[in-house]
């Protein structure tokens, strides 16, 4: 059962950066508008009420999204140094095809391709785009022993992994297990390039990481982060910037044991298509949005 289902970034102009996601990435605008109050007060941001959203789709027609709100800068912000969601991982039929779009588009590539020798299925490469989001561009070349891994349908296809940066790691596992149903895939301690430039660590330095899956399916990694990050600023009552929202499908709501914000409802639109949803604060603040699967 594959159960991501979207993830929202705030920026300061969606419209421009939903262009950049259209040229760069082949991806399809399918809605916009101006959010909701009610879906405002759902994410505890009752602030952006009003702002302009967009809900993009990949070249290939997965019902995986990505939708950008409009939010006012926060000049602290840096990417990979606070807590929280952290990096988008997008599934790519040709790795080296896509490095090459990347040289020549506003995207800068932060982790050219590389093969891992010790996980010969993936063959990834980092972006982070003009927006400060963290992109891994991943080209899959077969399942993992446990675990089942999408394959692009489209030179850029779908989000398929969403990366949280945890202040606790265990306690984000054990939050997530309890409260969702997702059960640990497994932890590993490896070099992080990424994490060890943006902390300015020795690069041979192992960071600790784990995968939460739900059967053979992963989709969600939690990252320990050094103890040098900090809680993610946001304006009072807006969203967090950067990648601020994890949406996940969910088989019956009413067997999540987590608070809610507000009570479930039921939504409209791209991502909900008239099913219940519900937004939920996990640890480091941290919003996890679920949407029920249909019956």
């Amino acid at each position: 059962m594959k159960l991501l289902r979207a993830a929202t970034l705030t920026v300061t102009d969606p419209e421009a950066s939903a262009a950049r996601y259209v040229q760069w990435l082949d991806y399809g605008i399918v809605e916009r508008g101006t959010l909701p109050a009610d879906l405002a007060a759902a994410w505890g941001c009752p602030a952006s009420a009003g702002r302009a959203y967009l809900v993009l789709q990949p070249a290939s027609g997965a019902e995986v999204f990505v939708r950008f709100l409009a939010g006012d800068p926060v000049d602290s912000y840096r990417p990979l140094r606070t807590h929280g969601w952290a990096a988008l991982e997008i599934c790519v039929q040709d790795v080296m095809a896509v490095n090459e779009r990347m040289l020549h588009s506003p995207f800068e590539i932060i982790g050219p391709p590389r093969l891992n020798t010790g996980l010969p299925t993936i063959h990834p490469m980092q972006v982070k785009g003009p927006d400060g989001e963290i992109v891994y561009l991943t080209q899959i070349n077969g399942d993992l022993p446990a675990f089942d891994l999408p394959r692009a349908e489209s030179l850029i296809d779908r989000l398929f992994i969403l990366v949280l940066a945890c202040s606790d790691m265990e306690a984000s596992i054990r939050w997530f297990e309890e409260t969702t149903g997702l059960r640990l895939g497994e932890r590993m301690d490896i070099p992080y390039t990424m994490l060890a430039n943006a902390f300015s660590l020795p690069l041979d330095q192992r960071h600790r990481i784990a995968t939460l899956v739900d059967d053979r399916d992963i989709f969600l990694e939690l990252d320990q982060y050094p103890p040098a990050a900090t809680p993610r600023d946001r304006h009072e009552g807006q969203l967090p910037p950067g990648i601020a929202i994890c949406t996940l499908s969910h088989p019956d709501l009413s067997a999540v044991k987590g608070e809610w914000i507000t009570p479930p409802a039921r939504r409209d639109g791209a991502i909900y298509a008239g099913r219940l949803s519900g937004t939920m604060r996990a640890p480091d603040g941290s919003l996890l949005e679920l949407v029920q699967l249909p019956a």
